[in-house]
């Protein structure tokens, strides 16, 4: 296992990993049912509990080619709290499959404006986009089984690998007014996933506490590498999100203290624990957070989403801090 970790890091250079800073609360001592409570109570109440919003819009990339390390369901949960907790989010469902669409309960049948007219550019993305039901501020961009031809399409069109960016313009997304951009990647490394790498300045990579999760590592962080090296130079790791954590295996363990140890203050302090509520939600078009807001992996998905949301806020101010410093120095 750790020569598949080392494999990975050592395959590209630091450049496509990025910097992160850990801000974690524990749960204070209190039992596990005064914590499902308290964290209900914080997905219920969410004007007690607000989030800090980016000083910049940040688009996000939900990448990694191995099905069901929790990708889809991490995108639409971190974006549902980050939603119900003060920041306007759009997700991009840019997976053929539409599991992203049917857990924001947005209508994804074929013929719903979706991303493939987008990325065709018959639609903007205002069009395209969809208010959810349970959150005014978290708005979803479907994927219809049209996007599953989409990559045949987009072989003989011009600028085929910046389709997405093209579409994620800043006017356009000054017009849907968001905060955070998430795009959920189909589980490969073709032209979509391509689109989504060239479109993000950041990637947040899903890894599942076992094994097999870490072996296609490798192959991501070349890929985001040579995106970065020719399409896309601000293209960076900035986030990794342990998944399906069981506290009854050692491998669990093992796998997450081997991801810490090699990626550092990349990987986000909360683990998301497996959770039924977590696989239950989807199937009644909702994220985890409405659907069960007491369960654990509510609570898990809601601490995660703050973690990643105080990150950043330290890291700017930090950056604001060393730029008044250089002024002040020069003055």
């Amino acid at each position: 296992m750790r020569e598949a970790v080392s494999e990975a890091v050592s395959t590209v250079g630091a450049g496509v990993l990025g910097a992160g800073e850990v801000i974690y609360g524990d749960g204070g001592g209190m039992t596990p049912i005064a914590e499902e409570a308290a964290r209900a109570a914080r997905v219920l109440h969410p004007e007690d509990h607000r989030m800090p919003r980016p000083a910049r819009r940040r688009v996000i990339t939900v990448a990694n080619q191995k099905g069901g390390v929790g990708k889809t369901t991490s995108t639409v949960n971190l974006a549902a709290a980050l939603a119900l907790h003060g920041a306007r989010v759009l997700v991009v469902d840019l997976d053929p499959q539409g599991n992203a669409s049917t857990a924001l309960g947005v209508d994804h049948r074929s013929g719903v404006p979706s991303i493939y007219e987008v990325l065709i550019g018959e639609l903007t993305l205002d069009q395209a986009a969809q208010v959810c039901d349970r959150s005014q501020d978290l708005l979803c961009v479907p994927a219809t089984i049209d996007l599953a031809g989409a990559e045949i399409e987009l072989v003989s069109m011009m600028n085929r690998e910046s389709r997405l960016r093209q579409a994620l313009s800043t006017e356009a997304l000054d017009r849907l007014d968001v905060d955070y951009v998430l795009v959920d990647c189909p589980p490969s490394l073709g032209l979509l996933t391509l689109n989504a790498m060239v479109a993000a300045p950041e990637v947040l990579i899903p890894i599942q506490c076992e094994y097999y999760a870490l072996e296609g590592l490798s192959q991501l962080l070349s890929n985001i590498g040579l995106v970065q090296s020719h399409l896309n130079p601000s293209l960076h790791v900035s986030t990794i999100l342990l998944t399906m954590y069981d506290g009854r295996t050692k491998l669990a363990d093992q796998v997450t203290h081997e991801v810490r140890n090699h990626f550092g203050d990349l990987v986000l302090r909360t683990v998301i624990p497996r959770s039924v509520k977590v696989s239950e939600a989807p199937g009644f078009g909702q994220t985890v957070l409405t659907y069960d807001p007491g369960s654990r992996g509510a609570m898990s998905y809601l601490d995660a989403a703050r973690e990643f949301a105080m990150r950043a806020a330290v890291a700017e101010r930090r950056t604001e801090s060393a730029a008044a410093s250089t002024t002040g120095d020069h003055g």
